[in-house]
């Protein structure tokens, strides 16, 4: 049933009274879900029992609403994954090298492996959001996933670690699409790339905290080894946020707790903009053949693959490489914060910034701009002697801000694909590329190139710039599309933004962000 459908029951039922009426209502809010999308239950059911009109300062109060709601959430949580993902380089300070006899290249697989888990896991666990409630699938996986982190108290030696880690990886991975596409059904396309942004910096800012907590627990005695105090912390306050989580955390605008029905009504019907639809639960076999055949999704892959190259040295080998410099265990983790605090605070300042230009069309050159620091960290690291500790800290600081264009690339794909189960695939996707260059970055830190790792950040350089060259063929290949339907005589439009649960490529009216 299409808006219009709707608004003429809802004329109807000014004039009718009764049983007439309960039958009318039960017609409005009866929706075909299989090919249209559950907002359409929203909107039908609105349009009888409350007037349709807001002005912007209601909006505007209603986001902000939705923002605190949603975004600490989404930031904690995520914050949380990545301490306890990055806990490795910690726990390899404090005895767990020579404990699990992690030594040559089996270090460094250690932290690939992980992410071999996160490939597995992301599309069976993305399409298990769709398919169920989206905040009983996420607190279950981060509850079993904080179970699985303090299981790596009873590794032995590495091939257990190997297990531990990948199952780890495995129970992760579907939050960060969960999360992609819970932000793209929560909000316009001009304010996901900041929305986007800001769960993503947790990443970075978790590595300010992340290291003090670390070295106090690194420094309990007791009968276990020290590091191992480390992952029980860690596994148990996660598990206990999983309750946070289930009870709290606003699922879409369909369902969310704590708002009117007409916040709910203005909260689905604001998105029609979008053209991409809210929520769907059916998965269609023939969105995934388009999403693997998209030469934007293939780009945007890419672009998250080379990305995250640079995560092996920051995440894997930061701690490492600075003590390589002449400090203690405890001041490489000092060191470290500067890191964390950089990256964080670029996040969110190549999040706002690509928000702020949004309409401009902007938001690809300020991705390519965030990708500088990076190129200019490995220069530096590349190139200056480890003796020269000032520069070398410099590299390492800057190269903290890696991420940055992540956050942006997250908000331009999500908001540039339609379709629930595209998006879905898509936002799967995306997390593999990146579960790749996380998987490769360590290999290429070899053992024996310690301590400078020229060739590794080498091949950091090369792959920072490569993704900011697809970055602009990313762009042109949006702008080509645009072009095209604007020559085609179809206007930009909005009429089946709910109804038919259509493709950014089948409808033609739909126009690509850049």
């Amino acid at each position: 049933m299409s808006d219009k459908e709707a608004g003429q029951r809802a004329d109807h039922l000014e004039t009718t009274t009764g049983d007439n009426a309960s039958e009318i209502i039960k017609q409005t809010i009866t929706v075909d879900t299989l090919h249209n999308d559950e907002a359409m239950k929203v909107l039908g059911n609105a349009r009888t029992t409350d007037a349709v009109d807001w002005d912007e300062d209601e909006e505007r109060r209603l986001v902000r609403k939705l923002d605190w709601k949603l975004m600490p959430l989404l930031f904690l949580t995520f914050g949380l994954q990545f301490y306890d993902k990055a806990l490795l380089s910690s726990a390899a300070l404090f005895g767990m090298r020579e404990d699990l006899n992690l030594t040559g290249n089996r270090y460094n697989m250690s932290s690939s492996i992980f992410y071999l888990g996160y490939i597995a896991g992301a599309l069976p666990t993305a399409l298990l959001a769709q398919r169920f409630k989206v905040e009983r699938v996420a607190a279950g996986l981060i509850f079993v996933w904080g179970a699985c982190c303090t299981a790596a108290v009873g590794a032995r030696n590495f091939q257990t670690l190997y297990i531990q880690r990948f199952f780890l990886g495995f129970l992760e991975s579907g939050i960060s699409p969960i999360f992609m596409v819970m932000v793209s059904s929560f909000y316009k396309k001009d304010e996901q790339a900041w929305r986007q942004g800001i769960w993503f910096s947790a990443s970075a800012f978790i590595s300010v905290p992340g290291p003090l907590i670390n070295y106090g627990l690194g420094h309990i005695t007791g009968s276990l080894a020290p590091w191992k105090y480390m992952f029980i912390v860690a596994g148990c306050l996660t598990m206990l946020w999983s309750i946070v989580v289930y009870f709290f955390m606003p699922p879409d605008p369909i369902r969310a707790k704590g708002f009117t029905e007409r916040e709910r009504f203005i909260l689905v019907a604001r998105l029609r903009s979008n053209n991409t639809g809210v929520r769907n639960t059916h998965f269609k076999a023939a969105q995934l053949i388009e999403t693997l055949a998209d030469p934007r999704f293939l780009l945007t892959f890419a672009m998250a693959f080379l990305i995250f190259i640079v995560n092996g040295p920051v995440s894997t080998f930061m701690p490492l490489i600075i003590a390589s410099f002449g400090y203690s265990g405890f001041n490489s983790l000092l060191l470290s914060i500067p890191v964390g605090a950089f990256g964080g605070v670029s996040a969110l300042a190549s999040a706002y910034l690509a928000h702020r230009v949004a309409r401009r069309g902007w938001r690809t050159w300020v991705m390519i701009a965030f990708l500088i620091p990076a190129i200019v960290g490995s220069v530096l690291l590349w190139q200056v002697e480890r003796k020269h500790q000032g520069p070398s800290l410099l590299g390492i600081i800057l190269l903290g801000g890696f991420a940055s264009p992540y956050g942006i690339l997250m908000g331009i794909q999500t908001a540039n694909t339609a379709g629930y189960t595209k998006r879905s695939v898509t936002a799967a996707g995306i997390f593999v590329g990146y579960c790749l260059g996380n998987f490769t970055g360590p290999l290429l830190f070899k053992p024996e190139d310690a301590p400078g790792y020229a060739p590794g950040f080498l091949s950091v350089l090369i792959t920072s710039i490569a993704a900011g060259v697809l970055a602009v063929g990313y762009r042109y290949i949006c702008v080509w599309e645009n072009h095209k339907r604007d020559k085609s005589g179809v206007a930009e439009g909005f009429e089946h933004a709910y109804d038919d649960d259509v493709t950014d490529i089948k409808n033609p009216q739909f126009r690509y962000n850049i």
